[in-house]
């Protein structure tokens, strides 16, 4: 007697997957980093902090003196709120915000996520800058918004464009990057900030400023964010102000240990709990200790070093750009931060010059991903905050002769 073994029918995986996964994109940035890690590949492609600045003898000291004080509990299950010390340190930064106000995050990806899940339902509409940050578009994507673009220029978000917008459209979220914003290095100015906060509150329209970037600046002066903007307005208390604030410590010390914070009122930050729950119960605690141990001394010094060294690489790149870039190409001088923008002339198109930089052993990010609706084809976002000036002039020269080529 034989038997055979059954034959199981294909499973359409495909068909079962929720509407939700199906709305999930591949990272355009992640994707083309694969191409250049080759090492003869200059990369102004990734938005990566500077590793050789990283302080890592200062992070395992810390690391000995949390196993020190805390034992066994520095490697224990933590509470979801998150280290209250740390919760504590962010807080008192802010007059009137107290630990209840604050919830750690696992990076503040995770924290865009999460907030995504708990304000957004399908259909919503949701403001954001043209380009904004595409991480966020990818976080946001699966729960089906509905997205509205916002013109911006040199200062930030045209505001008069914001509120014609607004009367227009009932909107439920406004998505933005104020300072050294991700992808174009641009600042809101400060008149502008207020007006946005005006506006927003007028028309009952959530706010969530996405910070990563806003300590290091290295040249102008220092603005305050929309969610200071805000609290003044509500009279100093968090629970009046509709701004949402997101802030980390990648840029500014390591970005490994995924530390990042989400600041609002009770309503936000109680469901934010709920569903931080729900994703992986809390960030490291361990992490957190750590980055408790640094925020005192080492983290003032670490932001002063990194914005020098950016500074400097801003200053390289702009100045080889300047001297290696052909007429007509349009670019910004940024005032902190890891990034300038890049726009070439009509008729280019980025995303297909991608394959003949890298014939010239350089990368960049083409500019259309970072467009929720569509556009900018000629454009292109370079980071300077993880290159030598070798790499800079030699690859900027590279960068130069690719656009030449193409316009010839």
């Amino acid at each position: 007697m034989t038997t055979t073994t059954p034959t199981l029918p294909p499973v359409d995986f495909a068909a079962r997957l929720s509407g939700r996964a199906q709305r999930m994109t591949v990272s355009a940035i992640r994707e083309l980093l694969k191409l250049t890690q080759r090492p003869d590949i200059i990369s102004f492609a990734g938005g990566l902090p500077a590793p050789e600045l990283f302080p890592l003898a200062d992070i395992r000291t810390a690391a000995n003196a949390v196993l020190d004080r805390y034992g066994p509990a520095a490697v224990q299950y933590g509470t979801t709120e998150g280290h209250l010390p740390l919760r504590e340190w962010i807080a008192a930064r802010t007059p009137g915000l107290t630990p209840a106000h604050v919830q750690i995050v696992t990076g503040s990806q995770q924290g865009l996520d999460l907030l995504g899940k708990i304000l957004i339902d399908e259909g919503d509409v949701v403001l954001v800058e043209a380009p904004t940050y595409l991480g966020a578009l990818q976080s946001f994507q699966p729960y089906g918004p509905r997205y509205v673009d916002l013109p911006t220029d040199e200062h930030g978000i045209d505001v008069d464009a914001l509120e014609t917008v607004l009367k227009a459209t009932p909107a439920k979220l406004l998505y933005a990057i104020p300072n050294f914003q991700n992808p174009t290095g641009r600042t809101l100015s400060l008149e502008r900030r207020r007006r946005l906060v005006e506006l927003t509150a007028q028309y009952g329209v959530l706010v969530l400023e996405d910070d990563p970037y806003g300590k290091l600046r290295f040249r102008g002066e220092d603005l305050p964010s929309l969610y200071e903007i805000a609290l003044e307005l509500a009279g100093g208390d968090p629970e009046g102000s509709h701004v949402i604030y997101s802030g980390s410590f990648s840029k500014t010390l390591v970005p490994g240990l995924r530390d990042a914070w989400v600041q609002a009122a009770h309503p936000v930050i109680e469901k934010l709990v709920q569903a931080k729950q729900g994703a992986d119960l809390h960030t490291p605690i361990f992490n957190q200790m750590i980055i408790t141990e640094l925020v005192g001394e080492v983290l003032p010094r670490q932001v002063e070093l990194v914005k020098k060294a950016y500074g400097e690489r801003a200053r390289d790149m702009v100045a080889r750009i300047e001297q290696h870039f052909p007429a007509g190409v349009d670019f910004t001088t940024p005032e902190g931060g890891m990034f300038l923008w890049v726009t070439l002339p009509e008729g280019l198109d980025t995303t297909e010059l991608f394959p003949r930089a890298l014939e010239r052993g350089v990368a960049y990010v083409p500019g259309r991903p970072f467009y929720a609706r569509g556009g900018g084809a000629n454009t292109m976002r370079l980071s300077y905050s993880n290159a030598t000036p070798a790499q800079i002039d030699s690859g900027i020269r590279a960068l130069g002769e690719t656009i030449r080529g193409a316009l010839d």
